[in-house]
């Protein structure tokens, strides 16, 4: 649908949200490519602090570098947040960080992640995956399934139930996260109980009403969105060939995913593309949980967390963790 002046309507932002972009930085609305050190600053300087990590001592934190695969990096490095109180076979999450496919690092958490590990008893491992356009697709998500495949041979090791895995991921990360339960199922790799997909990145086409209803407004407007996607595809971007593992919405068949969580504000980019992924996984016979948060622009819930849309929207997700965990 279309205004008196020719442009594309979009539902307002949420009054309490709207009233913090202004404090956000331009790149976090428009992005481009000569913005590409700015964003990653931004990126960086986002990051959760150590106290942050390890919630008063009841967090411990670590790192592994393991080996890659023949089609990833030779080494990955991984993030481990593990309960104080530890006992074996806690279910684990696999964090894989958002950042548009060119910005952050593993850790680049949700600030909530923290309190998951300490509250719900589970392991985090996040991903440090090599990023666009230095390193366009396939890198990205082999670093990804990667990591995934040594934290599942690893499990006993860690004190992981192997059998309780779950992977989520956040904008690129819930792209990745998708294209890497994706993978999962096609190479025979590690089975995931959940995928919990926020408001993934995952088609290039631009196709749909909300990819192009954002221009310099709110937060990862339609330049920004192509930006980041002709930096993993390069000149591949919206052609035909670009394969699923690089923008799952392209995936025909959805059928053998796990049970999938998805959310998605009502006002961002992602809108329309995340709609029509829960609905094709439902119509595959995959459980599916979705929320469209009203007037929610991309990332709200982690940037204004006091407003009442984003404690729901960060509720929901929590809450559907434990019941992922019982």
């Amino acid at each position: 649908m279309l205004t008196e002046q020719g442009r594309l309507c979009r539902p307002p932002f949420d009054p309490e949200l709207a009233a913090a972009l202004p404090g956000l930085p331009k790149v976090v609305t428009t992005f481009n490519r000569e913005q590409l050190p700015e964003l990653r600053e931004f990126m960086s300087a986002s990051r959760l602090t150590t106290d942050q990590l390890t919630r008063g001592g009841n967090v411990i934190v670590s790192e592994r570098t393991v080996p890659g695969t023949s089609t990833s990096a030779p080494e990955i490095t991984l993030l481990i947040l593990t309960p104080r109180e530890h006992k074996n076979s806690r279910p684990a999450i696999y964090h894989i960080h958002g950042g548009g496919m060119v910005s952050g690092d593993r850790y680049s958490l949700p600030p909530e992640a923290p309190s998951w590990v300490e509250d719900l008893g589970v392991v985090l491992v996040s991903v440090e995956y090599r990023l666009a356009p230095e390193h366009p697709y396939p890198a990205p998500v082999e670093d990804c399934y990667a990591g995934l495949v040594w934290l599942a041979t690893h499990a006993d090791e860690l004190g992981i139930d192997k059998e309780k895995l779950a992977i989520l991921g956040l904008s690129a990360g819930g792209g990745l996260a998708a294209a890497v339960a994706l993978l999962a199922r096609d190479r025979g790799g590690p089975v995931l109980t959940h995928q919990f997909l926020g408001c993934p990145m995952i088609d290039d086409r631009g196709i749909t009403h909300s990819s192009q209803e954002l221009d310099g407004e709110g937060s990862w407007d339609r330049t920004s969105n192509q930006t980041g996607w002709d930096a993993l595809l390069g000149d591949r971007a919206q052609r035909s060939d670009v394969p699923y593992y690089a923008a799952p919405a392209r995936a025909e068949d959805l059928s053998g995913l796990p049970p999938t969580f998805i959310d998605v504000g009502q006002a961002e980019t992602f809108r329309d593309e995340s709609i029509t992924y829960a609905a094709r996984l439902s119509r595959a016979g995959v459980p599916v949980e979705f929320h469209m948060w009203p007037g929610g622009f991309h990332g709200f819930a982690q940037g204004v967390p006091h407003a009442p849309v984003s404690r729901a929207a960060n509720s929901a997700i929590r809450d559907a963790l434990e019941r992922a965990f019982r």
